[in-house]
């Protein structure tokens, strides 16, 4: 199946900008990485939210190797972040990163937030990745410290995205839609759920956005030219999420 085509990213007259942001959770590159950087290259992002991010060993040179097979730079965020990460375009000029640790629930994996403010064009966009938590108080009170997060960036335009371990009528899920956009909801394109790759069942990853934010389109991007299906079952245990957003220009 072939997509209706996404927009491409671009600067619209009036200075805003149209982006495409993906969310990825990337097993700490334990797969296919060749197939994952052709997943990622065809679906042209001008922001990456990583999850799963390798967190040890050489964690930065693996970082840095997946944003040049990538075509991207690396942002912020990996280990310092607990394992979000971002990567970018050239077109992406970053005004500050700041990689965030949630409190540690005892004998649960460590989490945290990577995120950043960017200029894009003319338009000024706060980022954030994030992995939840697989434990349901835990994760709620997550979903929680991510919008103070957003609210907190100083900006009026932001997006958030990653593994939420949680699917839309699940509350971390629904805390998240209810302020902030779930683009894959606003306006669907491509697929939907995103795990397991080989037979997906359940959206647990999602792209958000600020209201203000014009999405164009958000899903899966199986049948995306240059995204094959051997591709994206090789790549990594989820499925990414490709959203086109309109940001508009800073005032």
């Amino acid at each position: 199946m072939v997509l209706t085509p996404l927009p491409d990213s671009r600067t619209e007259p009036d200075g805003s900008a149209v982006i495409r942001v993906l969310s990825y959770n990337v097993r700490s590159l334990r797969d296919d990485t060749a197939a994952l950087a052709r997943v990622i290259r065809a679906c042209a992002p001008d922001l990456v939210l990583v999850q799963e991010a390798p967190r040890f060993f050489r964690w930065r040179k693996a970082a840095a190797r997946l944003a040049k097979s990538s075509g991207l730079v690396v942002l912020s965020g990996g280990a310092t972040a607990a394992g979000p990460l971002l990567l970018c375009s050239l077109r992406v000029a970053a005004e500050r990163t700041e990689d965030v640790l949630l409190p540690r629930t005892p004998g649960l994996h460590r989490r945290g937030f990577a995120t950043a403010v960017v200029r894009i064009a003319g338009a000024r966009l706060g980022v954030l990745s994030c992995h939840l938590s697989l434990q349901h108080d835990e994760r709620l009170a997550q979903a929680d410290l991510l919008l103070e997060r957003l609210a907190s960036m100083g900006v009026e335009h932001a997006v958030a995205g990653g593994d939420l371990n949680d699917v839309p009528t699940g509350k971390a899920f629904g805390r998240l839609a209810g302020p902030i956009q779930d683009c894959r909801a606003v306006v669907p394109w491509g697929g939907g759920p995103t795990f397991p790759p080989g037979r997906p069942r359940k959206r647990i990853d999602a792209v958000f956005a600020t209201p203000g934010i014009e999405v164009l389109g958000c899903g899966v991007p199986s049948g995306l030219p240059g995204v094959g299906e051997d591709d994206l079952r090789a790549a990594t245990d989820h499925l990414p999420v490709l959203a086109a957003l309109r940001v508009p220009a800073a005032g």
